[in-house]
């Protein structure tokens, strides 16, 4: 009898601590060794299901897993009674593993529709190469497909009909925005653009600057070309709250206001004057000294201006991701910049075997400890790292490898500050954010946008379009989504999965609309282009089209996993493991909907918090790394248990995988921005750090070398990488669990062709373990946690070959 589980999306279900193990249909079973040495076992020892898998008696460093692959048809099999029906592909085992309706800009600028017209080639339209009526080429506009009639949904989860009123509300607000933006503006595509009309616009005239400030009463435009004269370019105002001047070019044909000027906007508000950093701003410096940042005119010559030389890479199948920040990516105590991370952190990336990185504190934001997510301008680079040109050249030359780029954007709040932010931009608290208590956010200290305004939306809009189009990022993962979906942001919330708690008056529909609209718009114009979003809550529909109904995402952050490593690690002894909480925390995401899984990422690199590396070695990190010194207990256990935590994590936890840079190899120090002494608004005295940036660096030379422990962590990962992208078992449709032992404190399951195995157990090995497989066959191990260079104890003997036999 044969057994097929490929119309099984995932069993995750099968057995709990008191039938770990469940008896397994007839199918085909994999055989492995006995004690320290795997050997080939003579037919006359192969019963029906039977797999013997040998680990040894190590008391301390038993923990281990090996992936097996199917051998190739070359190698001839052992006589025996075994069924050697081999595939093309190899398989492995691993043991061990409302809207305001406000109108349209008025467009009665002659002066900038030169340049509005020569972006149209650039921006608005792609020419495909059809040839007809004579072989020229047909220019066809790019456009973002028509809502569908969202009722998908409800086939693929029959049970979001009982909140059909919520969802079709929520969709019917989708049509309506997409009506309105069609009827007014010309369409999605056109309304995302909003960067040709806002802000500096540079035409062969002279400059355009336009600003939305409807609170403020007078403005004008001031800067080192004016000596900063408020009197000298008044601004007028037109009926929808858009502030304008043109200044033509000087008597020479050169540009009013010179490439690398400081520029700003003096505004009489309701809250007094003041002089603000344009909203559309595209690069802001930090001169030494001050603290407020400035606004520069960044419009370099052609001549001097990047030009991409490398096409955008096709959309990877499987997606690995490399979490960077490029400011801590040195190994020196400084601030890296965007040429020294091209230069050298691009080339490391592509080695280990990531094929996407993501980059973190792109978007300007004043303060550096934020970690990025404090925006402030929103449509410029962080100045720290060096120019707009100088990132461009990073991400063409992350294509030139292969490399997919994604941003780390932050639309969900943004900056308090007032002086160098969006905050009071008008003199009024409700001009992009919503007022009073519902436009902050208490815990982050930051604003919280109002989405259902128009030119909210349009802000927004453009600025995710903005990073794709002028910088070719190649999609984004959305920051503090939860925040975004709920009024009340998640906060004091706890998620138990009821449908209640995602349909109903706490959910903020304006913001899932806009989500909505975001991705509706990215995937349109930018079909290759990957929207992650960082949801904890599990809101379902998450990542299904907008078209069927759902919010559009590609995926989800599966978040709950890291949470789960820490509270193992930090409450409970090795003995408590349950290998079902386990495999169900890995397990529980939604069918359909794609999930990137991370052990940790930079949330648990922060100072006061700890990686997974420190929570399982600690202080021993410091002393006991080095080959030359003898491992303690804690080392042993430690480098075993990260490396089977990655793996099991990348291999059942999600469709995609993250990891933050340095963690591949269990950096051992956390991340402390530099800082100075402080007072908090209570009283309290927290101290500085004496702005010191030695824990604001990542120290690859640990990983890189070769007398260290650490590089034996590395060089797992590497493999680990490369095996997915030889497999591509994170995608394929076959997932399955056979075995969650509780007393063995083993798990066992399939993904594509690969049969994984763990042995969690503190301080017992296993010789002659029976362990299940789909497909009957000749196995090999293809990756194993205790290889020597993986700095484990080479038990296994990878020249084994493994036969299975039919257990009836």
């Amino acid at each position: 009898m044969a057994w097929s589980a490929s119309s099984i999306r995932f069993a995750g279900a099968m057995g709990s601590a008191a039938e770990a193990s469940p008896p397994l249909p007839p199918c085909r079973q994999l055989l492995l060794s006995n004690n320290r040495v795997m050997k080939r076992i003579p037919s006359s020892e192969i019963s029906c299901a039977k797999a013997v898998f040998g680990i040894s008696n190590y008391q301390i460093v038993n923990r281990g897993r090996a992936i097996f692959g199917q051998a190739s048809s070359s190698e001839t099999p052992p006589t025996s009674t075994t069924i050697d029906l081999l595939g093309s592909s190899e398989k492995v085992l691993v043991p061990g593993v409302k809207s305001d309706s406000s109108v349209p800009l008025s467009d009665n600028a002659s002066h900038d529709m030169e340049a509005n017209d020569e972006l149209i080639e650039d921006i608005k339209v792609e020419t495909t190469k059809s040839i007809q009526n004579g072989g020229e080429p047909k220019i066809q506009p790019r456009v973002v497909p028509p809502p569908g009639t969202g009722q998908r949904i409800y086939e693929i989860d029959p049970l979001l009909n009982k909140h059909n009123d919520h969802l079709e509300y929520r969709y019917s607000q989708y049509r309506k925005t997409r009506e309105l933006i069609d009827k007014y503006e010309g369409g999605l595509e056109a309304f995302s653009r909003g960067y040709e009309k806002m802000g500096f616009i540079r035409s062969a005239a002279g400059i355009t600057y336009r600003e939305w400030a409807p609170g403020a009463k007078l403005a004008s435009l001031i800067g080192d070309f004016n000596n900063w004269n408020p009197n000298a370019d008044v601004m007028t105002k037109n009926e929808f709250g858009v502030w304008e001047i043109f200044l033509p070019n000087n008597a020479d044909g050169s540009p009013p206001i010179p490439h690398g000027s400081c520029v700003k906007i003096h505004m009489d508000t309701p809250s007094g004057p003041k002089d603000a950093i344009p909203a559309w701003i595209k690069f802001a410096v930090q001169a030494p000294g001050e603290i407020p940042y400035n606004a520069i005119l960044y419009d370099p010559p052609p001549e001097e201006k990047y030009q991409f030389k490398h096409p955008r890479p096709k959309q990877c199948k499987s997606l690995r991701i490399y979490e960077a920040h490029v400011g801590m990516s040195s190994t020196e105590p400084k601030i890296n910049t965007y040429a020294e991370f091209r230069d050298d952190m691009l080339p490391r990336v592509k080695s280990l075997g990531y094929n996407a990185i993501q980059l973190m504190a792109i978007q300007e934001h004043a303060y550096y400890a934020s970690f990025g997510y404090h925006v402030s301008n929103f449509f410029a680079v962080s100045s720290r790292c060096g120019t707009p040109d100088d990132l461009k050249s990073l991400i063409d030359k992350a294509h030139e490898l292969g490399l997919i780029v994604l941003m780390d954007i932050v639309h969900s709040h943004a900056s308090n500050n007032v002086l160098d932010g969006l905050n009071m931009f008008d003199g009024t608290d409700s001009h992009y954010f919503h007022s009073g208590s519902r436009g902050y956010h208490w815990m982050w200290d930051s604003r919280l946008f109002n989405y259902g305004h128009w030119e909210v939306l349009r802000f927004l809009l453009s600025n995710a379009r903005w990073w794709l189009e002028e910088y070719k990022f190649d999609g984004f993962r959305f920051d503090g989504v939860t925040s975004m979906m709920y009024t009340h942001h998640g906060l004091e919330m706890t998620f138990t999965g009821n449908y209640a708690e995602y349909f109903g008056f706490a959910t903020d529909v304006d913001a899932v609309v806009y989500l909505m609209l975001v991705n509706d718009m990215i995937h349109g114009l930018f079909p290759e282009a990957i929207t992650v979003g960082e949801d904890v809550s599990g809101m379902p529909t998450f990542c299904l089209p907008v078209q069927d109904g759902g919010v559009g995402f590609d995926y989800r952050l599966h978040m709950a996993v890291a949470d789960k490593w820490i509270e193992l690690l930090s409450k409970k002894k090795d003995e408590d493991w349950q290998m079902g909480d386990i495999v169900f925390t890995l397990a529980n995401r939604r069918w359909s909907e794609k999930c990137v899984v991370y052990a940790e990422s930079h949330d648990q690199a922060l100072v006061g918090d700890k990686t997974l590396a420190f929570w399982l070695m600690d202080k021993d990190m410091y002393d006991c790394m080095a080959l030359d010194t003898p491992a303690t207990p804690a080392i042993d256990r430690g480098i075993a248990l990260h490396k089977m935590i990655r793996l099991v994590t990348m291999g059942l936890g999600g469709e995609g995988y993250l990891n933050f840079m340095g963690n591949e190899f269990g950096h051992p120090e956390w991340i402390d921005f530099p800082r100075g002494d402080q007072y908090l608004p209570d009283g309290k005295f927290v101290p500085g750090n004496n702005n010191s940036f030695d824990k604001c660096r990542r120290r690859f030379d640990l990983g890189n070398a070769e007398y260290l422990r650490y590089h034996g962590m590395q060089e797992f990962d590497r493999a680990m990488q490369h095996l997915e992208e030889q497999y591509g078992f994170m995608i394929s449709e076959h997932q399955y669990v056979s075995r969650k032992d509780e007393g063995d404190k083993v798990i066992v399951f399939e993904r594509g062709d690969l049969v994984f195995v763990f042995n969690f157990h503190w301080n017992k090995s296993y010789t002659d373990y029976r362990v299940g497989c789909l497909k009957p066959g000749k196995y090999k191990v293809v990756l194993d946690s205790d290889k020597k260079e993986f700095c484990g104890f080479s038990r296994l003997d990878h020249n084994a070959k493994f036969y299975t036999s039919c257990y009836m």
